[in-house]
């Protein structure tokens, strides 16, 4: 990989979403800079720990952050294996529009708008009500990553989730269903974008 330009962290939660990143790895494209992927572990509190000990290395300075593993969709028509960049988390805005651009551009079916955060997977009657929020998706991490990378000075932050399940396919265990794999194949593609979206937003070093 290239060394030229800032760095880019890219954060998941799983051991599953890991796998999925480091199969694609193989398959890169030389980056605009140094690339390191870690998982945090499930949770709020274990991938905010994770990101903020990243970040403090001095590898990962100025590093642009990219949390993404899956989540569950919210809103009617979306299916497993689209992708939905956040456009804020809790609050926090990301870089959204470079990232949507980027993934479509590869081909993804892809999805503009709020990730809401839930310590505990999703189904039925809570997922509409958070629909009713305006939230599009929830995942576990991604407000906790995102408010760890902005904390440290962290540009751009943003996050890309893949739908693994929705309210037409809801999900039983990750990696056994049909929705599962999908999502696995999707994520595994993403890295590319992934790299395009950090090049097309890289700075000169600070």
């Amino acid at each position: 990989m290239g060394q030229s330009g800032p760095p880019l962290l890219i954060v998941c939660a799983l051991r599953f979403e890991r796998f999925a990143l480091r199969a694609g790895r193989r398959r890169m494209d030389a980056a605009a800079g140094p690339v390191r992927v870690i998982r945090t572990g499930m949770g709020a509190q274990a991938a905010e720990r994770a990101v903020t000990d990243a970040l403090s290395t001095p590898e990962m300075k100025n590093a642009a952050v990219l949390t993404t593993g899956l989540c569950a969709g919210l809103a009617p028509g979306m299916r497993p294996g689209d992708v939905v960049v956040a456009d804020s988390v809790t609050g926090d805005r990301g870089d959204s529009d470079t990232l949507a651009a980027a993934l479509k551009a590869a081909g993804h079916t892809v999805h503009i708008g709020r990730l809401a955060q839930s310590d505990h997977v999703v189904r039925g009657a809570e997922r509409a009500a958070l629909r009713a929020t305006g939230a599009i998706a929830v995942d576990m991490e991604s407000a906790a990553m995102m408010r760890a990378a902005l904390a440290l000075g962290a540009y751009p932050v943003a996050a890309a989730r893949v739908v693994v399940d929705t309210p037409e396919y809801e999900l039983v265990r990750v990696g056994t269903l049909r929705t599962g794999i999908t999502a696995f194949r999707v994520l595994r593609d993403l890295l590319p974008a992934f790299l395009n979206w950090h090049r097309s937003t890289a700075l000169p070093w600070r």
